[in-house]
């Protein structure tokens, strides 16, 4: 079990390193433009799944692996920054869907598709998981033991203070949406400019983190 103290400590500087808008956030904030509080909070859920999914590799041992084989996290990472790439592309051209319903994801995105696609954005995220990799083992209790589920636990208590962040995020992004819904060419508008968003996160991503 981590120790308290340990554990006050990593919530501290989990929730400071949240409060500054992320590669998650913008994510967020991009897809709430686009699709809406929906969309954004299944967005906000599926980007949760995924990372939960590196939180279990890193407790496992895997994590590490994947930040030091080259081929890997560079396959990860190019496969997270086109997929947004794409998702951003799709956003912008369906920018004129969904004049009328604001708040729900545009026509032809399923809640299904939706939390889909936010989990795959969740796996392939390789500043995630490069933090949970270099960040969570500095608070882990070695002579206690248990270090898998010590690790667990604080990724746990990281995406915990995450979700209920980018959740905000996405209420405040679908909600301004919906204001600019009342007109068609402003929610045009602001689907372009999530689609845009979506587009420099995936560019970014995929120039910074190269492993040397």
């Amino acid at each position: 079990m981590v120790p308290l103290s340990n554990l006050v400590a990593f919530s501290l500087a989990a929730f400071v390193l949240i409060a500054i808008p992320g590669p998650s956030v913008l994510f967020v904030v991009g897809r709430s433009l686009a699709l809406g509080r929906k969309g954004g909070l299944l967005s906000v859920l599926g980007n949760t799944l995924g990372e939960l999914v590196q939180v279990a590799a890193v407790a496992v041992g895997l994590g590490v692996v994947l930040t030091q084989s080259v081929v890997l996290f560079t396959a990860i990472k190019f496969a997270g920054a086109a997929y947004l790439v794409y998702l951003g592309i799709r956003a912008i051209r369906r920018r004129g869907q969904g004049t009328t319903t604001a708040a729900e994801p545009v026509r032809g995105s399923s809640t299904a598709r939706v939390l889909r696609e936010g989990t795959f954005v969740g796996v392939t995220n390789p500043k995630s998981l490069m933090f949970f990799v270099a960040v969570l083992p500095q608070f882990v209790d070695y002579s206690a033991g248990a270090i898998p589920w010590q690790l667990a636990t604080l990724g746990l208590v990281f995406l915990l203070i995450a979700v209920v962040s980018d959740s905000a995020w996405a209420l405040a992004a679908g909600t301004a949406r919906q204001w600019f819904a009342r007109s068609p060419r402003r929610v045009a508008a602001v689907g372009t400019t999530g689609g845009v968003m979506m587009i420099g996160l995936g560019g970014t991503l995929a120039l910074t983190g190269t492993k040397t």
